[in-house]
């Protein structure tokens, strides 16, 4: 049963069907392989013969020859014989990079916060008895307590901020 396609969206079909094959498989060009070809040569026939090469009314819109899907395998069919390559992956290279982790002593944190204060403060930092493990320790890092620290005043702070 033929559908009723507009004669010209039927030639268009067909003529990106053939350029892109013709050119695919001209001295030079990247071929098509036999799924490639296949696929060509049925989509051209059923266009030919039906006036669209898919009866699905959800794979496309039915005014069309060539469904969403088709026209997709035709448009990379279409890039790879202009020699454009396919569309690359968004997904990262699973090979090595070249990467080295930061590892940072918490000690050095703890002296550049010291050293910073405000006008007249002189930070000391006190550790109170509740302290948490030794880094080396093999506890899970939720496991841990937290340090209570908190800023103390000392007797050479006299401005009184």
């Amino acid at each position: 049963m033929a559908r009723d396609v507009d004669e010209k969206k039927k030639r268009k079909a067909l003529r990106k069907l053939r350029k892109a094959a013709k050119r695919a498989e001209s001295e030079g060009g990247p071929g098509l392989s036999d799924w490639e070809r296949e696929f060509v040569d049925e989509v051209e026939e059923r266009v030919e013969k039906y006036g669209s090469a898919f009866a699905d009314p959800e794979k496309g819109d039915l005014a069309e020859p060539l469904s969403q899907r088709q026209l997709q395998k035709l448009r990379e069919i279409d890039k790879k014989s202009r020699g454009k390559g396919l569309k690359r992956s968004s997904f990262k290279s699973k090979t090595k990079q070249n990467f080295s982790p930061r590892s940072r002593d918490i000690h050095e944190d703890v002296e550049e916060e010291a050293t910073v204060a405000p006008k007249g403060l002189k930070p000391r930092l006190v550790e109170t008895p509740a302290s948490p493990p030794p880094r080396e320790a093999a506890v899970p890092r939720k496991a841990r307590p937290k340090p209570d620290l908190r800023l103390v005043k000392t007797d050479d702070d006299e401005t009184g901020a």
